[in-house]
């Protein structure tokens, strides 16, 4: 089966992609502008806040004076990111070459927002509502325990009959490429499930959010009304309460959902409800680069391939035991082995030794990971090495012969195809031979000539 590669993209790719008329309708809204200031890389950013208030397009010979010589390459990816997003659109004149002048309603809206200030999309309700809410350390737990449980019931598909606490759209996320099921059989994980579990935790988030975000049509939700709700949801405080009743029913739906990554915590008061937005809801906005920013490792990989990992998850015990072997699990310690076996069956379901050894060294304890290698060489060469091990066998179409009527044919046979370099296999005392697919119509014709 074909490697398949889980490319996660952040909320600009998909902003990006959308047609002129949304992405208008898109900058319509302040925050939205604000966002995708936000996501721009540097150089971008200073295009964009010092043509501002310039009504006129700004040439490309005039663009290139504000950068030094040596950032041309900067200067050539910042434009190349505006134009994908139509905040800049270009012309080109005989006379003065091409110029760029900003998108006016991004550049209205923006203008308007650093004038005057922005209003919240919406306020926080007060504690006299409200009562406690969660510390923030409750909340970033809370998020942390959705998301492992989230991941627990992809990785334990196969053995549930289904996914309990998993709306129907998320399961349909799971679907479209990390699960699939057979008829009455329960659901298993795909060659991209098995991957994706060894992604970065930002970048698993940025690919469920993007799936989520794709098949909102089958919803008959808008994409780009989704894309600005959640780019919203960016600029609300983390742990203060806001009203559903605020929300549209579309918004609703969304946020149970998202309650179901951690994004939010949903809450029921006497009259009213509430969600209240986790660091996953207000980091949406940030590049995924930005929010990959490096955290506490956990495991240490000795020479002998021992490896042992300081870690009370569960969550961490079934990830490392798609390629290890677990020999047993203390409350706060998993101690197992990278065996030949163990990676033989992870490599069948489709992960790679790079994303293992990726995923080690990512995920390497801070007592080890200053070292260079984090993960002894030893070890990681020889997981490639057995992955190399299956790669060895080359399969291809051929055709084998046998049967001739004397050793002059035979022979003639084997000079024809080596000539063409097509002769895989000769057996000279019983006159065999394997030929390649497309050699054989020839030699036939050959063959059949030397008959005659």
């Amino acid at each position: 089966m074909p490697q398949v590669k889980i490319i996660a993209k952040n909320f600009m790719d998909m902003v990006a992609a959308l047609p002129a008329m949304k992405l208008d309708q898109l900058y319509q809204n302040a925050f939205i502008c604000e966002a995708i200031l936000r996501s721009l890389p540097p150089l971008a950013k200073k295009y964009v806040i010092q043509m501002l208030y310039i009504e006129e397009a700004v040439t490309t010979k005039s663009m290139e004076e504000w950068v030094l010589p040596d950032g041309i390459s900067k200067h050539k990816v910042a434009i190349d990111r505006l134009l994908q997003l139509r905040i800049f659109s270009e012309t080109f004149d005989r006379s003065s070459g091409t110029s760029y002048r900003l998108n006016p309603t991004f550049q209205a809206n923006l203008q308007k927002h650093i004038t005057c200030g922005g209003v919240l999309p919406r306020e926080p309700m007060p504690l006299s509502i409200t009562a406690r809410l969660p510390s923030l350390e409750d909340l970033e737990a809370y998020a942390l325990e959705q998301w492992e449980c989230f991941l627990l019931q992809l990785i334990n598909s196969a053995q549930a009959e289904k996914m309990m606490n998993i709306s129907s759209s998320m399961m349909r996320v799971f679907q479209r490429g990390l699960l699939t099921q057979r008829d009455k059989e329960p659901p298993r994980l795909t060659e991209s499930g098995f991957q994706f579990l060894l992604m970065d935790t930002n970048a698993q988030l940025w690919y469920i959010i993007r799936e989520y975000i794709s098949n909102s049509e089958e919803r008959d939700v808008d994409s780009a009304d989704l894309i600005s709700f959640m780019l919203e949801l960016s600029f609300h405080a983390t742990g203060e309460a806001y009203n559903m009743n605020t929300l549209t029913e579309d918004q609703r739906n969304t946020l149970k959902d998202l309650a179901d990554l951690g994004l939010v915590k949903l809450q029921q008061g006497r009259k009213d409800s509430w969600f209240i937005p986790t660091k996953l809801a207000t980091n949406l906005s940030v590049s995924l680069a930005d929010s990959s920013a490096r955290k506490q490792g956990f495991v240490v990989v000795e020479t002998n391939f021992r490896m042992y990992a300081y870690s009370t998850s569960k969550l961490h015990c079934e990830i490392l035991r798609l390629f290890s072997r677990i020999e047993y699990q203390l409350p706060n310690l998993i101690v197992g082995a990278i065996t030949k076996e163990s990676l033989y069956n992870a490599f069948d379901n489709g992960i790679t030794s790079e994303q293992i050894i990726s995923f080690l060294q990512q995920n390497s304890h801070p007592r080890v990971a200053e070292r260079i290698p984090s993960v002894p060489e030893n070890v990681t060469d020889q997981i490639r090495l057995w992955e190399s091990d299956l790669n060895r066998v080359e399969m291809a179409p051929a055709h084998f012969y046998d049967e001739f009527p004397s050793r002059d044919v035979f022979e003639a046979a084997c000079d024809f195809a080596r000539e063409y370099g097509g002769l895989l296999w000769e057996d000279s005392k019983k006159m065999r031979l394997v030929v390649k697919t497309d050699v054989h119509m020839h030699m036939r014709e050959h063959l059949r000539r030397q008959r005659q």
